[in-house]
């Protein structure tokens, strides 16, 4: 039988530097006998004058632990040789005998090892948003051995999460997202710590919730957070793992702090508000965040090992409908305001000033022109007020909630400048979208248009149903 030996670093240096090596045995002890018979200088660090395998040295085959020389082996088994070592001298000696059987298809892998496994368990990874793309990146660093993941979130586990957040089961509907998943991500690895921070990600706490880690990896759903996140990676020059969804498409790239390219490299300004849904606005086939997030992963790990080619200078895009992949190249841009020759951002801005967005998570503004509550609008349906109530989303959304029993009428938001003009200038109006970002956005459009009489829904329809009606369905 052909069987694979794995010698760790410490005994190298007897075994003429080999790693490993392949040898013909039909027991493991056969196996050991061949490889002291190589190397003779490995014997009495083996074995004992007697001729008995020493108490400080273990064997495992594949994952398990040997019960004894006479055990056999099969064509294609590893043998893996663990001694214990001083405490600090090297890098066996961090692990336990549960972690060894954990981590041996990792150990097993030359470009993984015993250095590299023990690079995981020192390495501190953030991950920003525990969502759909956050699932499978937090379950697989924990599962690969990464030391200390933090998770960034400041969202509650809600029905419609499930459906594509594969970190979160029924019962932890209601809980909070960081809470919920630092549970999931201790059953898989009890070995790792898991630091969560459920906050909001703003330019007043990133810079110092981010300067703790070794590498950033993007699960954000929403222009601002990602130009926030990609901006105090490079100030910090942290290396930061991007990949962003949509319906049945991705995107997953690396960018490498200072030196650029930086995702304002690739993208120098954001869309207009609302051209772009989120997730929840837009939809997406809930397993398209398991393949992103896992090579977001997968991306982390190979920037903490130091092997392999990662996705640097490169973004690969995934078309799930076609199974399409392409890799385009990218290159830092000279003039770029964050890496560039002479940055203009040095350092953390307003990004919803930036990306032209209403900050929706305050449930106070400074400036309340223009918006009117659930409860007010409760208030002047029950009194018959004349008013002119529109639902400025897309059609499905259209079909899972609408007003329409209180006289609501469907214009989505890409169809307004054509239709508007349908509307009664001279009697109020009321627009509404999902959470009152969208709304907001007609509004601003249409008084620029010349209507005086228009507010819109603060909190948008999910308000209404938090409010108002909680028998009505959210998304």
């Amino acid at each position: 039988m052909a069987v694979t030996v794995l010698l760790p670093y410490a005994l190298r240096e007897y075994a003429d530097g080999a790693a490993e090596l392949t040898l013909r045995a039909a027991t493991a002890g056969e196996a050991l006998s061949s490889l002291v018979e190589r190397y003779p200088r490995l014997r009495r660090h083996l074995f004992s004058e007697n001729g008995a395998l020493r108490g400080h040295v273990r064997v495992y085959r594949n994952e398990h632990e040997i019960t004894g020389p006479e055990e056999a082996v099969e064509n294609g088994d590893t043998l893996m040789i663990v001694p214990s070592i001083a405490g600090g001298a090297g890098a066996a000696s961090a692990f336990e005998r549960d972690e060894i059987q954990r981590y041996a298809r990792h150990i097993t892998l030359p470009e993984v090892g015993w250095e590299g496994q023990e690079k995981l368990r020192n390495a501190r990874v953030l991950v920003v948003g525990a969502g759909g793309l956050g699932s499978p990146i937090g379950l697989y660093l924990a599962a690969a051995g990464v030391g200390t993941i933090g998770l960034v979130d400041f969202d509650d586990v809600d029905l419609s999460n499930l459906q594509r957040q594969v970190m979160f089961a029924t019962d932890d509907i209601g809980r909070a997202k960081v809470d919920a998943a630092k549970d999931r991500l201790h059953g898989v690895n009890p070995h790792v710590r898991v630091v969560t921070h459920r906050v909001r990600l703003t330019s007043d706490n990133a810079l110092d919730i981010l300067k703790d880690y070794d590498v950033v990896i993007d699960g954000t759903d929403n222009f601002p957070t990602r130009y926030l996140v990609n901006d105090a990676c490079v100030l910090l020059d942290k290396p930061y793992v991007y990949g962003s969804i949509y319906r049945f498409e991705g995107q997953v790239a690396v960018f490498g702090g200072r030196k650029g390219p930086c995702y304002r490299c690739l993208f120098r300004e954001p869309p207009p508000p609302g051209l772009v849904p989120s997730c929840a606005e837009g939809g997406v086939l809930g397993v398209l965040p398991g393949i992103i997030g896992s090579l977001q992963a997968l991306e982390a790990l190979k920037i903490v090992l130091g092997t392999g080619r990662t996705l640097e200078g490169r973004i690969a895009l995934f078309d799930a409908l076609s199974f399409r992949w392409r890799e385009l190249r990218l290159a830092r841009n000279a003039s770029c305001p964050v890496c560039g020759d002479e940055p203009t951002i040095t350092e953390l801005i307003d990004y919803e000033a930036f990306c032209g967005v209403a900050d929706t998570t305050t449930t106070e503004t400074t400036d309340m022109d223009g918006e009117i509550t659930p409860a007010q609008l409760k208030q002047r349906i029950e009194t018959g007020e004349p008013l002119q109530l529109i639902d400025i989303r897309e059609p499905f959304e259209w079909n899972i909630a609408n007003l329409g029993e209180h006289g609501a009428r469907l214009i989505s938001l890409g169809d307004l400048p054509d239709q508007m003009d349908e509307l009664d200038r001279e009697q109020d109006i009321v627009l509404y979208c999902r959470t009152g970002s969208r709304s907001q956005q007609a509004l601003e459009y249409m008084r620029a248009a010349g209507f005086q009489r228009v507010s819109h829904l603060r909190g948008g329809i999910t308000a209404w149903a938090n409010e108002i009606d909680p028998s009505m369905p959210t998304y």
